[in-house]
């Protein structure tokens, strides 16, 4: 019997939903402190998942997914900077 390659899942910070790792987008908080998009998913530091939509970074940003994913409070440039590069991502 052939097996079935299982792909590791992730839930979105912003709808909830689980989905295969690979197609969603990382927030990555560096061993610095700063707040950058992991588009390879493999840097260092502690990560949170997002779908690639504005609708699920709005989501994320309303019910505060972010400051409970990283358990601190998250600057609202951060919020900025993250939709500044979601729109360069497509």
């Amino acid at each position: 019997m052939a097996g079935i390659k299982k792909y590791p899942q992730r839930q979105c910070i912003g709808c909830g939903e689980l989905k295969n790792k690979k197609d969603m987008i990382r927030i990555l908080k560096t061993p610095e402190g700063e707040f950058v998009l992991d588009a390879t998913g493999r840097k260092n530091g502690r990560g949170a998942y997002l779908c690639p939509s504005k609708d699920c970074l709005a989501k994320a940003i309303r019910s505060r997914g972010l400051d409970r994913s990283f358990r601190m409070a998250i600057p609202k440039e951060v919020y900025e900077t993250l939709e500044k590069e979601m729109d360069q991502l497509g």
